[in-house]
């Protein structure tokens, strides 16, 4: 068993939803995306779909986009929920990078 079965299933989850979707990758992560500020997902969640929204050609000029095209279904509290969230995703994921490399470089 993996030391990490939660992030293993989630990671697993969205191989599945690429595997069984005819979107293209960018479309399918600006869905995503969008589905994340309509759920006003916690920053882990954005962590993981900014990556996989990189690795498709998504910039933060398009997710901004996304913003605002949600805006006036979602309301103005959850697209500054989004930003918020996604300002404090980025944050760990540059801290968990930090710590990653910090641990190398002890390691060597």
């Amino acid at each position: 068993m993996s030391d990490t079965p939660v992030l293993d299933l989630l990671t697993q989850m969205t191989a599945d939803s690429f595997e069984r979707t005819n979107l293209d990758a960018s479309t399918l992560m600006l869905v995503r995306l969008a589905a994340l500020v309509a759920v006003d997902a916690p920053p882990a969640s954005y962590v993981t779909n900014l990556a996989a929204a990189d690795a498709a050609g998504i910039g933060m000029e398009d997710l901004q986009n996304v913003l605002i095209a949600v805006a006036p279904i979602v309301g103005t509290a959850r697209v500054a929920s989004a930003a918020g969230n996604v300002a404090r995703g980025l944050g760990l994921a540059i801290m968990a990078a930090e710590a990653e490399a910090e641990a190398e470089d002890a390691g060597a």
